[in-house]
């Protein structure tokens, strides 16, 4: 899986691009979420603070980081 710093942020690209429709923006959230990687995480918060995201990816970026964190990532 893409664990790489340089990956995850390629990946935060994709699900910050307005252009895209919502589902592919989602699908990545949850890709992220799959990551299980501490830049995974902070990138699943940046994703839950960016207000220009609809509510249920920021949602979605919640759910999967607070995920992370009780598995202990």
């Amino acid at each position: 899986m893409a664990d790489k710093p340089e990956e995850v942020e390629r990946l935060v690209d994709v699900a910050t691009d307005l252009m895209l429709p919502t589902k592919v923006r989602l699908d990545t959230i949850k890709f992220i979420g799959k990551i299980a990687t501490r830049e995974a995480l902070l990138a699943l918060l940046e994703l839950a603070a960016n207000e220009k995201l609809t509510k249920p990816e920021r949602d979605l970026a919640v759910k999967l980081a607070r995920s992370l964190i009780k598995s202990g990532h």
